[in-house]
């Protein structure tokens, strides 16, 4: 489940700018980087979601905590905080990715 949720979330993110009109350049370009960042790692992770299978999962669970962090402090650190529909996006899916990942149970794929 936590690697189709974090394909929708990258695709999410992607067009989250234009969906929810975000005014900010900085939170628009950010919003699209970070929504590709996930696609292409859950593509690289070595989970049954994963397709190429090089990033560790041990690796991929370090950088879902950084990522979630990122995500809420995002609108302080790179000063859009008066962009609400942006700042709402970013704090709403950090949290969101935070409670997500503690909640999943990792597991290396079995290799034939």
């Amino acid at each position: 489940m936590h690697g189709f949720a974090e394909y929708g979330i990258g695709a999410l993110s992607i067009v989250a700018p234009f969906l929810f009109s975000f005014d900010s350049d900085v939170a628009q370009v950010i919003s699209i980087l970070i929504g590709a960042g996930i696609i292409v790692m859950a593509f690289s992770t070595d989970s049954p979601t994963g397709l190429t299978r090089n990033l560790p999962i041990a690796s991929h669970v370090v950088l879902d905590y950084v990522l979630s962090l990122f995500l809420v402090v995002a609108p302080f650190i790179f000063s859009f905080t008066d962009d609400a529909a942006a700042t709402a996006y970013f704090i709403i899916v950090g949290v969101g990715y935070i409670l997500l990942t503690i909640a999943t149970r990792f597991h290396t794929p079995a290799r034939a």
